[in-house]
């Protein structure tokens, strides 16, 4: 029998991979017979290989290092619940816990979804839609990426397979006038939210990058607080090359969170925690698998939990 899987269980399938291989690092380290400098080696191999990035790893080590002497540890699994605490405070540094709906919202509220092609950027539009309709939400799509015919026709299918309607002109369109067309159908539509697709052409396009500032400048036009959120959506499976990615985008569309797609491909979860400590965004959904319902909101303290669990399978 079919059984709809709760929150903690998404977290722990989408984690398998990198927990298969975080754990089996982190076990020879608990076996270690002493703190030495030979197990703070370790610990900084098993964090760049998790990509946890280097200069990050760096700073997270040293305030391991020094905790563990004003705390007089002797054994290296005091060490790793440190390393589990300081880590969680670093995912919670952002606000990564944080609600992104509010019922008490008068107007329908704007997301507009932000990254490079490849990233998973409409098959997360379709999650984050499903999420929310699962939560008796009214939902309107707008096709913004009008610049692939292959990306409207995609976002199209996701509506008629949730029953959301989406708003959509032809390829070549204008961008910003679908949106401003959706958003003044969201709000004759009583919607609740209207989650905006943008173009994902390669970072370094500046014509991208102005685009989507119109976008944002032309629903303010309805709406002077639209968009309420930016999110940025980064492919796990790229690791510290997101980072690039994520600071152009933060820095043209002032994106205010991030949504982490293809975590269930990777081995390298550790990429959490340089997008929370170097860009200062916090991330607020993950994606743990290839369906609509495969989404989880981001909890750090769950998120982390699961990442240490030995006996999650």
């Amino acid at each position: 029998m079919f059984r709809r899987l709760g929150k903690t269980d998404k977290i722990r399938a989408g984690l398998k991979r990198s927990r298969d291989t975080w754990i089996a690092s982190i076990s020879r380290l608990v076996r270690s017979p002493r703190l030495d400098e030979s197990l703070w080696e370790e610990l900084e191999e098993v964090l760049i290989l998790a990509d946890v990035g280097v200069s990050t790893t760096a700073a997270l080590v040293k305030k391991i290092k020094s905790q563990a002497k004003d705390k007089h540890l002797s054994e290296p699994s005091e060490v790793l619940d440190v390393m589990r605490d300081e880590i969680v405070e670093i995912l919670q540094s952002a606000g990564s816990n944080r609600e992104i709906y509010h019922s008490d919202a008068s107007n329908p509220k704007v997301i507009l979804l932000v990254g490079v092609n490849g990233v998973g950027k409409t098959t997360s539009i379709a999650k984050l839609a499903n999420h929310f309709k699962q939560r008796d939400l009214k939902v309107l799509l707008a096709a913004s990426d009008t610049f692939r015919a292959a990306a409207i026709d995609q976002l199209n299918g996701w509506g008629r397979k949730l029953e959301i309607d989406v708003i959509s002109h032809g390829a070549g369109g204008d961008p910003a006038a679908i949106a401003f067309d959706a958003l003044e159908a969201a709000r004759a539509r009583s919607v609740d939210l209207l989650i905006v697709d943008t173009a994902g052409r390669l970072h370094t396009n500046s014509n991208l990058m102005e685009e989507m500032k119109k976008i944002s400048r032309v629903i303010s036009r309805i709406d002077p607080e639209a968009p309420h959120e930016v999110l940025l959506v980064l492919d796990a499976t790229t690791g510290q090359n997101g980072l690039i990615q994520a600071r152009a985008f933060s820095e043209a569309a002032g994106c205010t969170g991030v949504f982490i797609a293809k975590l269930d491909g990777t081995a390298k979860g550790g990429i959490v925690v340089p997008i929370v400590l170097e860009l200062g965004l916090p991330i607020l959904f993950i994606g743990t698998g290839e369906g609509a319902e495969d989404i989880a909101p981001f909890h750090p303290r769950e998120f982390v939990d699961e990442l240490f669990s030995i006996n999650s399978d």
